[in-house]
């Protein structure tokens, strides 16, 4: 391929990328766009500019939805959930690798085989539990269903991730008089922080913007999340576009500032585990 012939497919290459880009991105031009347009306006032409930009769309969907509240939910549900899906995940991965006996090898399979499981089968068992243990209704239910669904995928992922960790650096932390617990926090931990940042990210992704969970255990309408809180504005007989849409612009604000802010780190982790384990 001569230099011209190069040229012309690097130029044909970006101008896909831009389409494609263009084509992902119209999604939030249909969401910005409608969100401060009136009732009428969404629904005679939802493709267009806005002919009068509404403001006043936001403020009476924050006051309408009380989503000062919501947010301060799925902020509690989500800081808590991933906190401790990070935690317990590390910590049973770390076991696992360091004590690789045929129980641990067994427990692993299990934990794999918990991953390809559609959540669809298991709603009722889970709404069954959450009963039994008297926490339906609650953040702490919402928070153990949370754990027991994305503890699985983290502790696959670590796994493979702490298998590269030298054992020799933790012989030596031991030398020099460290614990397993401490050896643990101190050494290997922060060596695991490409694949911790990840898991993070991803999990706070899905637990921000998870609607059919939260719908199933929390019936309270304090307790309500963003996306319950957003979805309020579709009736039975009526869909309230011109707050819908608002909400729908302030819920996913938050958590897609954090990906921008995160989404290094989902890179690190990823190269980091490919060449790992």
């Amino acid at each position: 391929m001569n230099a011209k012939s190069k040229s012309r497919w690097n130029i044909g290459i970006e101008v896909i990328m831009i389409l494609l880009a263009l084509l992902f991105l119209s999604p939030f031009y249909f969401l910005l766009a409608n969100s401060v347009k009136s009732f009428g306006e969404i629904l005679s032409d939802a493709a267009s500019w806005p002919q009068h930009f509404m403001w006043s769309n936001y403020s009476s969907a924050w006051k309408l939805a009380r989503f000062s509240e919501a947010f301060r939910n799925s902020l509690i549900v989500t800081i808590i959930s991933v906190v401790l899906i990070s935690l317990f995940s590390a910590m049973a991965a770390y076991r696992m690798v360091r004590a690789n006996n045929r129980f641990n090898r067994v427990l692993l399979l299990l934990f794999v085989a918990a991953m390809v499981v559609p959540f669809q089968t298991i709603m009722i068992p889970i709404l069954k539990v959450v009963n039994v243990l008297g926490v339906n209704n609650s953040f702490l239910g919402l928070i153990i269903s949370n754990l027991g669904l994305s503890i699985p995928m983290a502790i696959f992922l670590f796994h493979g991730f702490i298998k590269s960790v030298p054992l020799e650096i933790e012989e030596a932390a031991t030398v020099d008089g460290c614990n397993p617990i401490s050896a643990f926090f101190r050494i290997v931990l922060p060596l695991l922080k490409p694949m911790l940042m990840t898991i993070i990210v991803l999990n706070a992704l899905g637990i921000w913007n998870d609607y059919l969970l939260p719908s199933l255990i929390l019936q309270a309408p304090e307790l309500r999340t963003i996306p319950l809180a957003t979805f309020s504005f579709f009736g039975q007989y009526t869909k309230q576009w011109d707050m819908a849409l608002p909400a729908l612009t302030i819920g996913v604000a938050p958590i897609v500032i954090f990906y921008l802010f995160m989404q290094r780190y989902i890179v690190e982790g990823i190269a980091a585990g490919s060449v790992k384990g």
